[in-house]
């Protein structure tokens, strides 16, 4: 093993004046505050809810709040591998920096594929929702019903917010702080209401009480069902939280409070959605819940519960969050094809950072012109992509988030027993977290290939196998073809670094790699 030094592309060191860095980035542009609401934006909150609680609930009925509580946990245990990482490596690459460090350049690329790649495949999702809501939020419903209405405003969103996210980390945080307040605001008002209905005896008839049980995994009508429809899919409503991470060298005081934000914003998702699951399944019932199997369980929900026209204030939240999600979604795709880039893993033009913007120019656009490519041809072929994608992305989350886990362990692996608080802090939380979302990913892929009709929404298949399965492996297995294809192809730089550990001084004071390389 090598030690950090020895790395043939050191980070580079931070700034403190606020001048560009080393990779050309805008250093301190953001606070603490605006990394925590980028972590959140990025997850979407309202959108994610409106997504996925549909078949979440159809599937799992009363127990629905216990695949997010149990999703939860190896969210949260990432989330702390994330800030360590993060503490000693502030690099806007995060797993590929990190799993390149600590488990070698290959493992590394094909971390930083797999973070690009969820970018890739959900960024016309995201923004086809909120062109659907939008819609409706108008009372359009010809458009809200049209697939190429929708398409076409889905495309002219990612556009738009593509030319924002180049226009600048600091406006991308302005635009952010006010989106996340409305559909925050708005989830925060609907369970009240919902809950206070349920308790007070206003729900309609076949409402539930909430109980203790609904927490309870093992109450689950089926183990496959729990896995696939329900934490598989639990674990896409917590994923983007990173976000902030990725923005890690625009943030002040980076070694800190990135990786700080990144852990508040797991906390703060997991209260929203047990709040707006309890409320829905609450105030609906087994009996309706079940009738429910996509995004319309949220705004019919809210009809119910508010009345109009305050129900077009969930409407609204979910349009906000699908197009702030869009647009930080952009922001961990772009950084981590920079931060390639800059180590010699990808072409050098995706590096380059526009010289008045301090921003990613050429990666972001590559990330907002293949996004659209992606949603507009699948869109065109499938019938349900938004489902069919939510489930591969789920896969590549759960493998990027376990790798990360691991790297952690594996880059400490020296500083893990020195004392208890490291122990359970730096070994074993990554590690649990790290094994269930690796182990998620191996069952859930047995699944589509086992019980591969049950896993398609349409009963249709694919060379045998569940869709899912095979965009997201297909995509993967195109990634290491590519990788390949670069380091054959005359680029074997970046392939000839070798693992590291942590450096001893840097563990104990929190200080970063680039401060070793100076010293």
């Amino acid at each position: 093993m090598t030690s950090a030094a020895a790395s043939p592309e050191p980070t580079a060191a931070l700034d403190e004046s606020g001048l560009p860095g080393k990779k050309g980035l805008a250093q301190n542009a953001i606070g603490f505050g605006e990394g925590l609401v980028i972590g959140l934006a990025s997850t979407a909150p309202a959108y994610s809810l409106a997504a996925v609680l549909g078949s979440i609930v159809a599937a799992l009925g009363l127990v629905a709040p216990a695949a997010l509580l149990v999703a939860f946990v190896p969210m949260f245990f990432i989330a702390a591998a994330f800030y360590w990482m993060n503490r000693v490596d502030p690099d806007c690459g995060t797993p590929f920096s990190w799993v390149t460090r600590a488990m070698g350049p290959y493992l590394g690329w094909i971390g930083g594929w797999a973070v690009a790649l969820t970018g890739l495949l959900v960024i016309g999702s995201l923004a086809d929702v909120g062109a659907r809501y939008f819609f409706e939020l108008v009372g359009w419903s010809a458009a809200a019903d049209s697939k190429f209405a929708v398409m076409g405003l889905a495309v002219a969103l990612i556009i738009v917010l593509t030319a924002l996210t180049v226009g600048g980390t600091q406006l991308s945080a302005r635009v952010q702080n006010v989106m996340i307040v409305v559909q925050v605001l708005a989830l925060l008002i609907f369970s009240v209401v919902a809950i206070v209905a349920v308790f007070g005896g206003g729900a309609p008839e076949g409402s539930a009480t909430p109980s203790l049980s609904w927490f309870n995994p093992f109450a689950a009508p089926s183990f496959n069902e729990f896995l696939v429809a329900g934490l598989l899919v639990s674990v896409f409503v917590y994923w983007g939280w990173e976000s902030c991470v990725n923005l890690t060298e625009e943030t002040e005081d980076s070694t800190r409070s990135a990786g700080l934000a990144a852990i508040f914003s797991t906390v703060i998702l997991l209260v929203t959605y047990l709040s707006v699951t309890i409320a829905v399944v609450g105030f609906l019932g087994p009996d309706a819940t079940a009738s429910f199997e996509d995004e319309a369980i949220l705004s019919t929900t809210a009809t119910a519960v508010l009345g109009s026209p305050l129900d077009k204030l969930v409407v609204l939240g979910v349009v906000f969050s699908a197009v702030a999600s869009t647009q930080t979604t952009i922001l961990p795709a772009s950084r981590t094809l920079l931060s390639m880039a800059r180590q010699h893993a990808l072409p050098a033009a995706l590096g380059r950072v526009h010289p008045r913007r301090h921003t990613p120019h050429v990666a972001t656009i590559t990330v907002g012109v293949v996004a659209t490519i992606w949603y507009v041809a699948l869109n065109s072929a499938l019938e349900d992509f938004l489902a069919q994608t939510l489930l591969a992305l789920s896969l590549l989350i759960a493998f990027y988030y376990s790798l990360s886990g691991f790297a952690c362990v594996i880059y400490y692996r020296r500083e893990i027993f020195r004392s208890a608080k490291n122990f359970v802090l730096i070994g074993v939380a990554p590690l649990i977290g790290a094994l269930v979302l690796g182990g998620l990913f191996v069952v859930a892929i047995r699944e589509f290939v086992v019980n591969a009709e049950d896993n398609s929404e349409t009963g249709a298949t694919w060379l045998g196998v569940a869709p899912p399965l095979v965009i997201g492996l297909g995509f993967m297995l195109l990634g290491v073809l590519l990788m390949l294809a670069w380091r054959i192809g005359g680029h074997p730089e970046f392939f000839r670094r070798h693992a590291e550990t942590v450096p001893p001084e840097l563990a104990a004071s929190g200080g970063k790699l680039a401060d070793a390389t100076q010293a």
